[in-house]
């Protein structure tokens, strides 16, 4: 059965940039941006992606450290290229949205880390597990608004994604690489 894994942490990490709205923050314009992920199964590439996600940013390229994210991402809306593998995803040993339908991120501190390359630190939490994320981001503008873009990997089975016959990291790999493209309007 082929399924993708990764797709689950995917979520996980753009969650990373969900939580309570921050001040003076801007909605991501959900129709432009993607939350993506990639994952390894059986030695295979494979790639998905999370539908529906919202969040509020609140960034100044010139002032990091007052920049403020939250994001929240409704895995029932995960894609990863067929219908048996999405059925799979949502299932118990996966993402359990029956009981956790949303991954999210709620950012603690922002700060630059070098030319138009920053990171934002937060709480991540993915089915009922939290943990402290660091995600590296770099940003640019353009008229009407900001993109921030960038991939952090996470730890599948440390969120307890792919349990029982799936948490074998032979069979699917335990890091998923979680690549987002935020548009933020101003």
């Amino acid at each position: 059965m082929t399924t993708n894994p990764r797709t689950v942490l995917a979520a996980a990490a753009l969650a990373a940039f969900a939580a309570a709205p921050a001040a003076n923050a801007a909605a991501i314009d959900a129709a432009r941006s993607q939350i993506k992920f990639g994952f390894t199964q059986m030695n295979v590439t494979a790639d998905g992606e999370f539908k529906r996600f919202n969040g509020d940013i609140s960034f100044d390229p010139a002032k990091p450290e007052a920049g403020k994210a939250t994001l929240a991402i409704d895995l029932a809306t995960v894609d990863a290229g067929s219908s048996e593998a999405n059925d799979l995803l949502k299932d118990k040993d996966w993402f359990d949205v029956a009981h956790f339908p949303k991954a999210t991120f709620s950012s603690t501190s922002m700060q630059a880390v070098g030319a138009a390359k920053f990171q934002v630190t937060g709480q991540f939490s993915l089915k009922g597990k939290a943990a402290t994320l660091v995600i590296p981001f770099t940003s640019k503008a353009e008229s009407g608004g900001t993109w921030l873009e960038g991939v952090v990997p996470i730890s599948r089975t440390a969120y307890k994604v792919g349990e029982g016959d799936w948490a074998d990291t032979g069979t699917v790999a335990d890091t998923v690489q979680i690549r987002f493209k935020l548009f933020v309007p101003r």
